[in-house]
């Protein structure tokens, strides 16, 4: 099962690479990962998707918490969270195809950011599942190149479990 891991860290030199090392030595692959400035100084948060079940991802934790610079880890697999990822998707794109791409690009509610003579590059933003989906929905055009940032999550204040609403039918 795959996790979403949220970790606060002291930013400092060298803690990406020994949080990396940790899971190296450990044998696990680290699916996506997104490193930026917290909401405190000093401090950043470091987002990861990791593959394991309930024990190993409870182990993974208590060993990182071992490391001197984690400040505070949580596993937020399990509660509502927004979440976002970003993509550059370039496009094969000739004048007969170029209407259609960006037909779709606006269904998904992408931007073009660049147009050349046989490709359009859009920008994607939105959760992990939109930017699986337009993959889909273009791949027929020919992808040339894709550009994806890790996932970004954060808890939801309001605790709704979108995940749990979109699984409701709408009752008139």
């Amino acid at each position: 099962m795959k996790h979403t891991l949220s970790v606060l860290v002291q930013d400092e030199a060298g803690v990406l690479t020994r949080i990396a090392g940790l899971f190296a030595r450990r044998g696990f692959n680290i699916e996506s990962l997104a490193v930026g400035p917290s909401e405190q100084d000093k401090l950043s948060r470091i987002t990861m998707v990791v593959n394991g079940d309930e024990y190993v991802v409870e182990q993974l934790i208590k060993q990182l918490y071992r490391l001197i610079n984690v400040l505070k880890v949580q596993d937020i697999t399990s509660t509502p969270c927004v979440e976002r990822e970003l993509m550059l998707l370039k496009v094969n794109a000739n004048s007969g195809t170029r209407g259609e791409i960006l037909g779709l690009a606006e269904i998904f509610r992408a931007r073009a950011v660049d147009v050349a003579e046989d490709s359009v590059t859009l920008e994607v933003v939105g959760d992990p599942g939109k930017i699986v989906a337009i993959v889909q929905v273009l791949q027929r055009f020919g992808l040339r190149e894709i550009a994806r940032t890790g996932k970004i999550s954060m808890t939801r204040e309001s605790r709704v479990n979108t995940e749990y609403l979109k699984s409701q039918e709408i009752k008139v």
